[in-house]
């Protein structure tokens, strides 16, 4: 959304030009038409150029008009810097989501960005395996219908469950090396259950990562041969009996026709 404000003045400059405009055009008519009525007598020529100073100088008018409400309007109160920042950036981000190849863009920034912030504690290593685990399970989505469309709902809602896991643990790593010592030894404990509870999901997604690698495999995998190997094994079979024909045919002395 734009800046309220801006716009509010930008439209205030653009009704005074348009009020300047008509009044120009307005006198150069009403000047015109005032010398040439009289210079050669009322005409029909006369009446048009009066016709338009007079529908030059009502509009002038009217444009005058709005310009003096809209200034009396007050302006909107400045924009805050952090959130014109938002604004300047959430419309960025829709500019680049619109392009081709934006959302896969955005979401390798957002994931190395993520990365970035969990780097030196110990969700580091967890989120990275996730992170794995997740692109992978991203590349067979169009694969997994059926039956696998719950599992493939609730590797989703665990996929948001864990690197939200793997944010607290980061945080209570970093207010760990602050705590005093007397609060030390319960928040350690904490921080030991969050980091067990983060290892513990992300090894059961990655089971879940091949048990559904595994249901791609035998969703594909036919209990026959192949039908594209099957065609291509008759057309090889045909050609050689052509081959077979047409070297009897030679041997024989037989002139070869073209049909």
């Amino acid at each position: 959304m734009a800046d309220e404000r801006a716009r509010h003045f930008r439209r205030l400059r653009r009704l005074r030009r348009s009020a300047r405009r008509w009044s120009v055009l307005a006198g150069g008519l009403g000047g015109a038409a005032a010398v040439l009525t009289p210079y050669a007598g009322i005409g029909l020529p006369d009446a048009a150029w009066a016709g338009a100073a007079g529908s030059a100088i009502a509009v002038a008018a009217w444009r005058w008009i709005d310009l003096r409400a809209l200034a009396a309007v007050p302006a909107p109160p400045a924009l805050d810097p952090a959130e014109a920042a938002a604004r300047s950036r959430a419309r960025l981000l829709a500019a680049v989501e619109r392009l081709p190849v934006g959302p896969g863009v955005l979401a390798e920034v957002r994931r190395v960005r993520s990365r970035l912030a969990l780097r030196g504690t110990s969700a580091a290593e967890a989120w990275a395996r996730l992170d794995r685990a997740a692109l992978t399970l991203a590349g067979m989505t169009g694969r997994l219908t059926g039956l696998a469309e719950p599992a493939l709902r609730e590797a989703a809602d665990a996929d948001r469950s864990l690197r939200d896991l793997a944010g607290r643990v980061a945080s209570v790593e970093r207010a760990l090396r602050l705590a005093p010592d007397e609060a030390r030894a319960s928040l350690a404990e904490a921080h030991g259950t969050l980091v067990a509870q983060l290892d513990a999901g992300v090894s059961a997604y990655e089971r879940l990562v091949v048990a559904a690698a595994g249901y791609v495999a035998e969703d594909a995998r036919p209990t026959t041969e192949h039908p594209a190997a099957a065609r291509l094994t008759e057309a090889t079979d045909l050609l050689h009996g052509v081959a077979a024909a047409l070297a009897e045919l030679r041997t024989a002395g037989m002139p070869l026709r073209t049909p």
